[in-house]
Formats: structure tokens, sequence, C-alpha cells
């Protein structure tokens, strides 16, 4: 990470501005976890924060987002309001999905987020899906949006890589893949399950243009994530390997008893976090303007933490309201 008085310190602050709601958001939710408040998985991605706001930092409203079951980051990056999704995960009436998807299921249609999955891979597909569907529009309209699809590196052993990956690369769909790589598939490393040189070269093998990034650098994953996602616009489907590494647990319930202290502690100085703040600070940001930030972030969270279970349960009459009758559609469509 290079830094200097050079440094675009409006957009980096906005970054490391969205990087503290993420990780702020991430620790109420955790809490919310242990407190028996939000029912099912919690996957925070503490750790992994420059990648959601480097790459949805370059998005507009209109571009669409795909997203796994580790997902809040990005659902936060690209605009939804974190009072819903809070309601979300609690379960409770105003949640972005009425409070039936949940924190793995997490999507908000009004900012571009098609949603998280708790497939492993699942989301590759559908973004490969809404890409051919933008790229038809194509044919009659001026539709340029970009399709985003972040997953992890336990997704590039699973079918839909190689199929949804192979679909962009023949009809030249305006997608870009992102491989958010933490380097656990759940509790095992992922080195110990990836044969070859890695998701880089599967991407290349099927024709994308591919590159890898610190993921924890936020100058580097913003300026590759810029620059890929102006090709995928144009019809030129692009593959970005972001390095990272998840400082917590796999859920909040993990205690990561199978990763030693040692290493957990030495990765908190590579916390992308952290090296943002140093990079503004060398380039002259004021430390109270970024301890204002931190704190404005904790202070959000609190309250949207506060609301959510202060907000009331869904209607038990609207249960079934957008759930698929097939008896009923069947007898509809006879």
């Amino acid at each position: 990470m290079t830094a200097g008085r050079n440094l675009d310190t409006d957009r980096f602050f906005a970054h490391y501005a969205t990087m503290q709601r993420i990780r702020a958001f991430e620790r109420a939710a955790i809490r919310a976890a242990r407190e028996g408040l939000a029912t099912g998985a919690i996957h925070a991605s503490i750790g992994q924060e420059a990648v959601a706001a480097g790459v949805c930092g370059n998005l507009v409203r209109s571009d669409l987002l795909l997203s796994n079951h580790r997902g809040h980051g990005h659902t936060l990056a690209k605009g939804a309001d974190a009072g819903a999704m809070m309601r979300e995960l609690f379960g409770r009436e105003g949640g972005v999905c009425g409070g039936k998807g949940g924190s793995m299921h997490i999507a908000d249609f009004g900012v571009g987020m098609l949603g998280a999955n708790g497939v492993v891979g699942a989301n590759i597909l559908i973004a490969a899906g809404a890409a051919h569907g933008v790229h038809m529009r194509r044919s009659r309209s001026a539709d340029d949006r970009v399709v985003v699809c972040i997953f992890g590196d336990g997704a590039v052993n699973r079918g839909p890589f190689l199929e949804g990956l192979n679909w962009a690369a023949v009809y030249r769909l305006p997608v870009l893949f992102v491989c958010e790589d933490n380097g656990f598939a759940a509790t095992t490393r992922t080195e110990a399950l990836t044969a070859g040189p890695g998701p880089k070269a599967r991407a290349e093998s099927l024709g994308l243009v591919a590159a890898e990034v610190d993921g924890n650098d936020i100058v580097a994953v913003d300026a590759l994530a810029r620059d890929f996602i102006a090709a995928a616009r144009a019809g030129e489907p692009r593959f970005i390997h972001a390095k990272t590494w998840r400082l917590e647990g796999h859920t909040a319930a993990d205690k990561g008893a199978y990763r030693e202290a040692a290493e957990v502690e030495a990765r908190w100085a590579d916390d992308p976090v952290a090296r943002c703040e140093a990079l503004l600070e060398q380039a002259g940001v004021e430390s109270r303007r970024l301890a204002g930030a931190r704190d404005a972030a904790v202070r959000e969270m609190e309250a949207v933490f506060d609301e959510a279970r202060a907000a009331d349960w869904p209607a038990v009459e609207r249960a079934f309201e957008d759930v698929l009758d097939t008896t009923a559609a069947r007898n509809a469509a006879d």
C-alpha cells in the first residue's frame, strides 16, 4: 500500500467510513447471535471489509450485486439500510426481506442487491443469469448496468463456478466475479482442498481476464475494481482473486479452535481497517476525523441494534404472502 499527499483523501475516507460501518454492524450482529436475538447462523466478515468497500464503492445504485452467506458487508457497501438489515437478522417487521430471509438470504432490490445465498456457489449462476438478462436488454435499450458476484474460495471447487464463468465468457456478459479468499472453507484451510495454481488460473483457463490482489489493501482493491468494472460494463467479463483473511470464526458460534491464537494475532497486524486508517493519517487526515467516523459507526449500529430489538414481529397473517403456492399456481394456469 502506498501513501502520500497526492492520495484522494475524500475517496478513501469514504471507503474508511464504509469499512468502519461494516465492522460495527458485524460486531452488533455477533452480539445479537450470542444473546439469542438473531436466529440462524451469523457469518461475520471482520477482516474482509476492504473487499466490500473497494469493490462496491465503484458501483452505482442501478448496478446489480450477488453475495454469499457472508454478505452483510457487501450489502451495506451497496447502500442497503443498516436498520432494515438488522431487523432482518432479528426476524422483525421492517426487515429488508420482511423478517423471513435472515442473515444468509439478505437482499435489497431497491439498491440492486439481488441477495446473499446460503448455498455455496449458487450466486455465481444467478449472477450469470442476471448478466445475461442485462446483455439481452442491451439490444433493445441503453442498459449499461454491470453485475458483480462475490463468493468465497470454497465456491471455486463447486460446479457452479465452472458453469457460471463459462457462460459469462461464451456470451461476453457484463459481469465481474470476485473470489473473496479468506483462507478457509468453513474450518478447513483452502490450500488443503484446492488443487492446481488456484482460482485465477481456473478463470483464465475459461478465457476470462483475471488478476490477483491483496484484499486488505484498499488502494489496490479500489484501483483494480474500478478498471475491471469498467471492462465488464463494456461486455468483457473479468475475475478478481482477492486474498484476505477472516479474523473471527466461521460463524458467531465458532471459537476458531482449529487456528493457533498466535496466527490470528499476527493476522490482526494486517487488519484492512487499521491499514486504511494509517494510510489516511500519512496523507494528512486528522486523527480526530478518523476517530469521528469510527465512533459514528459504533453509535449508528448500537442504535439499529436497539431499534431492531424493540421492533414488532411480523403479523402471522403475512406468513405466506410471498410464498409460492404451487397448487394455486397450477389451478390458475388451468
